[in-house]
């Protein structure tokens, strides 16, 4: 019984919690041993004389005494394991996490022209788009993002948010056709970096995506990119499209359909390479929608949110539960085996 009692608390110790100074654990060891030996040691070592008339008595009832004869030894045993427990002084741990998450905010500025519905990229390019767009806005869940669409003009579809669900809601239902036809990259640009004018953010960025060159609006390209420099924003821009000729939409007939025929793919990329570098970002070419995908993530990879972790922990001492049921076991046991069981012994 001792050495049941004692394997179970070290189990427990185990499970629950460190030991500051194990090696009372391992003096248990001989301690379980003896224990485990207690009964074969005190048994009978006299001969015995066989009665004929022995079986009679074997149906006599046994009284409380007799049965717990070993509980003194026992109680002995468990207290001095209970004892050595408390000194290996069982410890438990407690801790947590103080995390500090420095966000980015990032309007995403698309170009929706109707030349966004060329199907160098399947199935066009404005549907791969979003649907990159989207992925990228799923991998950053710390940061605000928000989202500017522009054909000849420009306006927010979407101001800068922490909720993405919205976000990427308002993103499935841009489409062309909802403002004048062209390509105000300039407006688009300057648009967005209105969004971010008034930002706290650390850190601003800009994500402009077009597929042609800028042939309406009032602000120039460039001139757009003079005035994110000067307020600290990044701007990294896309030109979607492949090289040479893709099948751009040509026009509509009344049933719906739409006539499509191959036309060269022209994309300003003197301009866009200009804008990255006057702001300190990057000019990428996506000519299909894996490129896209790699490109989204590269940029995910620059703009990382900065995170700070400090783990605290903290040791709460847990042996006095062991010492306090250790020297009362051990006094039960002097106490039993000098009165009741006195004469037991």
């Amino acid at each position: 019984m001792a050495a049941v009692a004692l394997i179970v608390a070290v189990l427990h110790i185990h499970r629950n919690f460190e030991a500051a100074d194990p090696i009372f654990l391992w003096v248990l060891i001989p301690l379980l041993t003896l224990a485990l030996l207690l009964p074969w040691l005190h048994r009978p070592r006299t001969r015995s004389i066989p009665l004929p008339t022995l079986g009679a008595f074997r149906h006599i009832p046994r009284d409380v005494k007799t049965l717990l004869r070993s509980l003194p030894r026992a109680a002995t045993m468990l207290g001095l394991g209970l004892l050595l427990v408390a000194m290996a002084r069982p410890q438990s741990k407690d801790q947590w996490k103080d995390v500090k998450r420095e966000g980015i905010d990032i309007m995403i500025a698309m170009d929706v022209s109707g030349s966004m519905l060329a199907k160098d990229l399947k199935p066009d390019r404005l549907t791969a788009a979003k649907r990159m767009g989207a992925q990228f806005v799923d991998a950053r869940p710390n940061d605000r993002i928000g989202l500017v669409v522009y054909e000849a003009e420009a306006f927010t579809q979407c101001p800068l948010t922490t909720d993405h669900t919205m976000l990427k809601e308002l993103f499935s239902t841009t489409r062309p056709g909802l403002m004048d036809g062209g390509t105000a990259i300039g407006m688009g640009l300057a648009t967005a970096l209105n969004r971010l004018r008034d930002s706290e953010a650390k850190s601003k960025v800009v994500i402009l995506l077009t597929d042609g060159v800028n042939n309406a609006g009032m602000v120039q390209p460039l001139d757009a990119a003079q005035i994110a420099e000067s307020l600290g924003i990044r701007v990294y821009t896309i030109g979607v499209g492949t090289h040479g000729k893709a099948l751009y939409p040509v026009d509509r007939y009344p049933n719906g359909q739409v006539r499509y025929e191959y036309v060269d793919v022209q994309i300003d990329e003197v301009v866009l390479k200009r804008i990255a570098e006057i702001t300190g970002g990057t000019y990428f070419r996506a000519t299909d929608e894996r490129k896209l995908a790699d490109i989204y993530a590269r940029i995910d990879e620059l703009e990382k949110t900065r995170i700070k972790v400090t783990e605290h922990s903290s040791r709460n001492e847990e042996y006095p539960p062991f010492l306090l049921y250790g020297l009362v076991a051990l006094c039960g046991g002097w106490v039993l085996e000098r009165t009741w069981l006195k004469s037991m012994a």
